[in-house]
C-alpha cells in the first residue's frame, strides 16, 4: 500500500533545512529570552534577527510583526483587541471564514455590543465586492475580517481592492493569511491591510508558531498577560527554536517560489485533467478548478457518489494510504457537513462528498495517479 500525503492545507512536511535549523538552536541557544545573561542575550539576538527577516519579506518594519503560536492565536488577539480596545462596533465578514474568526466574532457578540454584517457572496464563493462597499457605508467604528485565500474551496480574495475600499471608508481591516503566506508575494506597503496573521505549518515550518501583523500604531492590547514579551502584545516564553525554524522556512519558501509554484501549479493542473478524464460527472467546488481564480495549491472534488456509499469514502482513502480532508482539518473529525460548501452548494450537492485535495513540492505526479485511480475504481 502505497502512503500518499495530499492534505498540505492542514498542515505541511517539515523541510530538512528547518529541521536542522531548529535542532542548532535547541542545542546551543536554550537560554530564556528575558534573562540578562548571556544565555538569554543569545536567544534574544535570535528572535529580534527573525522578526527583522520576517518583517522583510512582507516590507514591513520588525516592530510590526509579533510571534505568536499560530494563526489563531493572531486572529483571535486582533480581532478581541480591536472590539475592545480600539471599540469597534461594527463587524463585516463572511459565512466561509476560517473557525478561529467566525468563533471569536460569535464570542465577541455575546460579550460587546457589537453588530456584525455578512458580506453576499457570489454561488462560486466569491465574495460580493458591491456589497461589501455597501456595508462599508454604514455609521460606526468597523473592522472587515476578510480571508486571503479560503482554506476549503482555495478562492482568492483582492486583498488590494478591499483594503483600498475599507481606506476610503476609514474602516480597519484585519486578513487571515494562514493560506497564502509562504506561497504568495505579499507587499503590505502596497496592500493596506492592518492587520494579518499567519502559521508557520502551512508553508514547511514548525508547528506552534505563527505571527501577526500590527501595523504601526494601531494601539492593540495584549490577549494574554504575564510578561512583557512581544512588545508588550504576547506573554510569555517565546519559542527560540520554533521562531527560528519559522523564518528558515519562509527564507526557504521564498527564496523558491517561482520554481516551486509552477512545480505545485503542474500538479494541480495534471489532478484536475485527470479526475475530467476519469470521473466526467465530477465538479470542482467554489473556484478551486480554475488555476487563474484559486490558489494553486489546492482542490475540491464533488464526487458522483450516492449518500450512503459516500459516507465510507475518506475510511476507504484512508485504507488506501490517502491523506486528505472532506473540510478544513479542524473539521475532518465531524459528520457535519463544511460550512463553507453549506453556503455555496446546493442541497444536492451536499448529499454527495466532496473532497479537498492540497499539494505540495513533496508530491508527485505518480500519486496523483493512484489517488485517482482509487477514487475512479471506488466510483465505478
Amino acid at each position: 500500500m502505497q502512503q500518499v500525503y495530499f492534505d498540505n492545507a492542514a498542515t505541511t512536511q517539515l523541510r530538512s533545512e528547518v529541521i536542522t535549523a531548529m535542532v542548532e538552536v535547541m542545542n546551543n541557544n536554550y537560554g530564556n529570552a528575558s534573562s540578562s545573561h548571556s544565555f538569554g542575550r543569545s536567544s534574544k539576538s535570535l528572535i529580534e534577527k527573525t522578526r527583522k527577516a520576517v518583517a522583510s519579506y512582507l516590507n514591513v518594519s520588525a516592530g510590526e510583526i509579533i510571534f505568536t503560536s499560530g494563526g489563531t492565536e493572531a486572529d483571535n488577539l486582533i480581532l478581541q483587541s480591536a472590539v475592545r480596545d480600539l471599540k469597534v462596533t461594527h463587524i463585516i465578514t463572511s459565512k466561509i471564514e476560517h473557525h478561529a474568526v467566525l468563533h471569536t466574532i460569535e464570542q465577541l457578540v455575546k460579550d460587546y455590543k457589537l453588530v456584525v454584517s455578512y458580506v453576499d457572496l457570489k454561488p462560486n464563493g466569491k465574495i460580493d465586492y458591491l456589497h461589501l462597499e455597501t456595508l462599508l457605508k454604514r455609521e460606526a467604528k468597523t473592522l472587515v475580517s476578510l480571508m486571503h485565500i479560503n482554506n476549503e474551496i482555495g478562492n482568492i480574495l483582492n486583498i488590494k481592492k478591499v483594503a483600498d475600499l475599507c481606506k476610503a471608508n476609514d474602516a480597519l481591516f484585519h486578513t487571515d493569511a494562514v493560506q497564502s503566506v509562504g506561497h504568495y508575494n505579499l507587499d503590505l506597503q502596497d496592500v493596506k491591510v492592518d492587520f494579518l496573521a499567519a502559521a508557520a505549518h502551512k508553508f514547511h515550518g514548525p508547528k506552534g508558531v505563527g505571527f501577526a501583523f500590527i501595523r504601526r500604531n494601531s494601539a492593540l492590547k495584549p490577549s494574554i498577560l504575564g510578561g512583557e514579551q512581544e512588545r508588550g502584545l504576547r506573554a510569555g516564553t517565546e519559542s527560540v527554536h520554533n521562531i527560528v525554524g519559522m523564518e528558515m522556512a519562509l527564507k526557504c519558501a521564498y527564496q523558491n517560489l517561482e520554481k516551486e509554484t509552477e512545480y505545485i501549479k503542474n500538479l494541480k493542473q495534471y489532478f484536475i485533467s485527470s479526475i475530467e478524464k476519469n470521473i466526467p460527472n465530477a465538479t470542482f467546488n467554489g473556484k478551486s478548478g480554475n488555476l487563474e481564480k484559486s490558489t494553486y495549491t489546492l482542490v475540491n472534488v464533488c464526487l458522483p457518489i450516492p449518500p450512503k456509499k459516500a459516507a465510507m469514502l475518506l475510511f476507504q482513502l484512508d485504507l488506501k494510504g490517502i491523506a486528505c480532508s472532506k473540510g478544513s482539518a479542524c473539521q475532518s473529525g465531524s459528520n457535519q457537513n463544511s460550512h463553507v460548501l453549506t453556503e455555496i452548494l446546493s442541497e444536492n450537492d451536499l448529499q454527495k462528498p466532496s473532497i479537498r485535495f492540497s499539494f505540495s513540492i513533496y508530491n508527485t505526479k505518480e500519486e496523483i495517479d493512484y489517488v485517482v485511480g482509487v477514487l475512479k475504481a471506488f466510483v465505478e
